[in-house]
């Protein structure tokens, strides 16, 4: 290598490095919310990075590198969201999205304390778009109305500079986004705010879940509460969501009396801008995830993912069964379909 193409490409890593740390969370928040896989959208953001460094080695940096990494990034979720769609149609049991653990609301997206991202109300929309419950909303919409409406609606992109990212016409992303907000607002799931309240009522579920308070659950629970659990097709899963405040509280009843069994816990968390919670074993192993939606002050859905494949980057993994089987010996599996207990 010449010192003249040294130069060059040392010079190419450092814009690429300078780049990544200022784009890296938006880039990764629009993959997240097009994809609802964690995994997924860090590998695409890292391809999309080193498509960028070798553009820049080659040619110098783009006029705009924001526009041109959220081209990269979108135009590959969307290729990924049309691969995707056969394989989700044939999962068994429910497809949820990845859990993201989100702490603050303002921690889903670093934005500068001037940017306008960082004012409550602002910072509360983008809690609500990346809710669970937001994010299956969204597999409603074909992969250009979700790209254009993500674009548009959540990180505030012109018509103009969607229509660059997606590589349509402005007129034509102005009708996705029309199609695609019509889709969204038809059906839009309502929470009640963070707050005092909601982080208390949340605070009491969980706490009434680990010590198996039937009484404090059937208080909590709205009457037509549902939970939903993904398995990843592994029994115990069940096809249909567990529905009704008697029927759901029985199932709780029977995860805080498993985790007791085995010495487990609930560590209180953000998932996906929602109050939730870490269900984790006796060394601290994560066994699931669960998060809850919060209307009129009550709870209202109850999801909880156990796939390992949607886990994994959460940490070190524990099986709920095999605790089980090691503290009372072997135990039998309901059949597939059957409810079981965390999903």
């Amino acid at each position: 290598m010449t010192a003249r193409r040294a130069d060059e490409t040392s010079a190419g890593g450092d814009e690429t490095a300078a780049v990544y740390k200022a784009l890296r969370p938006l880039l990764f928040s629009i993959a997240y919310r097009m994809l609802g896989s964690v995994t997924e959208a860090e590998d695409i953001v890292q391809e999309a990075f080193l498509r960028y460094h070798s553009a820049v080695t080659r040619q110098g940096a783009p006029d705009s590198p924001k526009a041109y990494l959220s081209a990269i990034v979108t135009r590959l979720c969307i290729d990924q969201l049309r691969s995707a769609r056969a394989r989700r149609e044939s999962y068994v049991g429910e497809w949820l999205p990845e859990p993201l653990l989100t702490g603050t609301a303002r921690g889903m997206y670093d934005v500068p304390p001037d940017h306008p991202l960082a004012d409550p109300a602002a910072a509360a929309e983008q809690a609500d778009s990346l809710s669970m419950a937001f994010l299956l909303l969204l597999e409603r919409l074909t992969p250009p109305e979700r790209a254009v409406f993500l674009l548009h609606e959540v990180f505030g992109y012109g018509y103009a500079e969607a229509a660059g990212v997606v590589g349509r016409s402005e007129a034509t992303c102005r009708q996705l986004a029309h199609r695609a907000r019509q889709h969204i607002e038809a059906a839009r799931p309502r929470f009640d705010v963070a707050g005092r309240e909601r982080d208390e009522l949340a605070g009491r579920f969980f706490a009434a879940v680990r010590a198996g308070d039937m009484d404090g659950l059937l208080h909590m629970l709205a009457a037509d509460v549902e939970v939903h659990g993904d398995s990843g097709g592994v029994p115990p899963y069940w096809r249909r969501p567990i529905t009704g405040r008697q029927h759901v509280a029985s199932l709780l009843i029977a995860l805080g009396n498993q985790l007791r069994h085995v010495d487990g816990w609930l560590e209180l968390t953000a998932v996906n801008g929602q109050p939730g919670a870490l269900a984790r074993g006796p060394d601290g192993r994560l066994l699931a995830v669960l998060s809850i939606d919060v209307a009129g002050g009550q709870i209202q859905t109850v999801r909880s993912v156990i796939s390992r494949p949607k886990l994994r980057h959460l940490g070190p993994l524990a099986d709920l069964a095999e605790l089980l089987h090691q503290r009372s010996g072997p135990t039998r599996q309901p059949p597939a379909g059957q409810s079981g207990t965390m999903g």
